[in-house]
């Protein structure tokens, strides 16, 4: 498994002086690229890192196999690029330019540009991917209920928004995405990205590319997020008897499910019948359920830890994500007030509005929205209500700050981290990616992983020997 997230970038000055997008993002990544001579590279801990399309800063995790480790590399994430935020300051400052750098862990700009968070997850190469999308995107169109990161909605025209009104939605992404299927990602904005890129031995697996779901700030919400969406997967690959909820407009339904607060709005399905998104969302939960209870095969763990996300850390989203659904039962969404990143959000608003009157669209209302995804700890709302106790963790500091510097044990990731690590402190000049590792010059090297599982090889032994007497 893996997460990808694009950031939102501003700078904001006491003077006249303001840097744009591309400015600021070049100062971000000033230290990078005057070391690398990139702005794209892999990191220490061998999530990669680079400069998006856009000017969004933007961190795709290392390989993960466990729900938790996945998490804590997506929070270092985080820790990552704030540090750079703080030596961007700095330097700004020392040349009498000042100001603060923001960065904005959420997926709509001011003007109405959209970038994202996307998943990947690991699948055989035997599933059918057309039968598998089926299957799944219901699911993925009505998930926003249980994670989505919440947004006030400003009509605009020409925008998928225009003839709705202003207010709260429950998803930043609902109103930005085209088709169901396709093998583009900016273009048209597909809910699953169909480009065959495994990242691995592409006779063997196949990368599946979710891009529809929101950037979460609250840890419990991204493991609802992929938690629910690794079970369904199983479900799927396992040949589950799920029922047939094909959707006849996604993205009709998609924008009509981010607007109704009961979970209720009827969907046409391609069957003729009707589904609600309740309905939906319960009947993937109980298969989920009944199959984490009696048939789902337990995780090894060894030294280095979980082989794959162990039951322990699925029951507890299996638990959360029936919750979520009770409370649109009732109506009362406290009981999940401290987990679920729209129901944070909009709880807070609500209050806000009702105290001071404020219409949907207040620009009171709309810098809370914004303030929410800072990810600067001291000045983040969202991170502020987390040490509060107003939000919840899952994963402790020591885990997040051990992941910032090292590759995760238990994957692929393990080598690549090793192998960055001892060129780096040679100072040697190698190429990184996701799949190869390469010694550059005379005494070159070259190996291609294609076990995304393998965290240990002896080729990559060889190339660090050789780096070592180089150095």
């Amino acid at each position: 498994m893996g997460l990808e997230t694009e950031y939102g970038i501003t700078n904001v000055l006491d003077s006249a002086r303001r840097l744009g997008p591309d400015e600021i993002s070049r100062e971000l990544f000033e230290p990078i690229t005057r070391e690398f001579r990139s702005s794209n590279i892999y990191t220490d801990n061998a999530s990669r890192l680079y400069l998006d399309v856009g000017a969004h800063p933007e961190i795709a995790t290392a390989e993960c196999d466990s729900l938790h480790q996945l998490i804590a590399y997506d929070r270092a994430g985080d820790v990552t690029l704030h540090h750079m935020a703080v030596d961007a300051e700095q330097r700004l400052a020392r040349r009498g330019i000042g100001g603060q750098v923001y960065l904005l862990k959420n997926n709509t700009d001011s003007l109405g540009n959209s970038y994202g968070c996307h998943e990947n997850y690991l699948i055989g190469r035997d599933v059918p991917l057309k039968a598998l999308s089926k299957q799944l995107l219901p699911f993925l169109v009505t998930r926003q209920l249980i994670c989505g990161a919440g947004k006030i909605s400003i009509p605009t025209a020409g925008a998928p928004n225009e003839n709705f009104e202003a207010g709260f939605v429950m998803s930043q992404r609902a109103d930005h995405v085209w088709e169901g299927v396709s093998s583009a990602t900016t273009r048209s904005r597909p809910i699953i990205n169909t480009r065959d890129e495994p990242h691995a031995d592409s006779t063997k697996y196949r990368r599946l590319h979710v891009i529809v779901g929101d950037s979460n700030m609250s840890e419990v919400s991204t493991a609802l997020k992929v938690g629910s969406t690794l079970l369904v997967l199983e479900l799927i690959e396992a040949g589950w008897d799920l029922p047939d909820f094909e959707i006849a407009n996604e993205i009709r339904s998609i924008r009509d499910i981010a607007r109704d607060f009961t979970g209720t709005v009827p969907l046409r399905l391609r069957s003729g019948k009707q589904a609600s998104p309740l309905e939906i969302q319960r009947a993937f939960h109980s298969a989920a359920k009944q199959w984490l209870e009696t048939s789902r095969p337990e995780t090894s763990r060894d030294e280095k830890g979980f082989r794959g996300t162990p039951k322990k850390q699925l029951e507890p989203v299996v638990e959360l994500w029936g919750r979520v659904l009770d409370c649109f039962d009732t109506g009362d969404f406290s009981p999940v007030a401290t987990e679920i990143d729209w129901v944070i959000k909009k709880t807070l608003m609500d209050r806000m509005a009702q105290r001071g009157n404020l219409s949907p669209n207040d620009p009171r209302l709309v810098q809370v929205d914004l303030t929410y995804h800072d990810i600067h700890p001291q000045r983040g709302l969202f991170n502020v209500l987390e040490q509060r106790g107003y939000a919840k963790s899952l994963v402790t500091a020591e885990e997040i700050e051990h992941a910032r510097f090292h590759a995760p044990a238990t994957t692929r990731a393990a080598l690549r981290g090793k192998f960055l690590v001892a060129a780096r402190q040679r100072d040697l000049s190698i190429n990184v990616d996701w799949m190869r590792l390469k010694i550059n010059g005379e005494h070159g090297m070259e190996t291609v992983l294609g076990d995304p599982f393998a965290e240990v090889d002896e080729r990559v032994d060889s190339m660090i020997e050789l780096m070592e007497s180089l150095g």
